[in-house]
């Protein structure tokens, strides 16, 4: 059986957020606010928060509470959350970078890697405290596959 076309439809150009799901709300808040510096613009109390980045938003869920049918019938956003490490990317310039990089040592918090990309973008990767991959990149890492 042959599906018939699709209608067209403009494809999305730009991420407005991206979440990763902690189970320490607390620890997070120091870690994304008080050690990265993010705005952070909302806050429900084992629940959520969510940090301003320019244009985007970074989510910041606790999964067992997200993961429930949601009380208000005026929102009703469909449950969702994710179990493990995820993984989360900042884009900053290179000088942006080292100094983050140093932010985070005094801060006490590993380093996992430090390296420049075959392009010669350099990436600074950490984790947060329930262990999710927080990268800081160059803007332009992913230029050259784009294309």
């Amino acid at each position: 059986m042959m599906k018939s076309p699709l209608p067209d439809a403009p494809a999305p150009q730009s991420l407005l957020e991206a979440a990763v799901y902690v189970d320490d709300l607390d620890a997070a808040r120091e870690f994304y606010r008080d050690i990265l510096g993010l705005q952070l613009f909302q806050e429900v109390p084992g629940r959520h928060m969510f940090f301003a980045l320019g244009p985007s938003v970074l989510l910041v869920f606790n999964p067992t509470a997200t993961s429930q049918p949601p009380g208000n019938p005026k929102m009703p956003v469909p449950p969702h959350g994710a179990r493990g490490p995820g993984h989360v990317c900042f884009a900053m310039k290179r000088d942006e970078i080292a100094a983050m990089e140093t932010r985070l040592q005094a801060a006490g918090v590993e380093i996992d890697t430090s390296f420049d990309w075959p392009n010669g973008a350099r990436s600074l990767y950490v984790r947060d405290p329930a262990g999710n991959s927080v990268e800081f990149a160059e803007p332009w890492l992913w230029d050259e596959m784009k294309g």
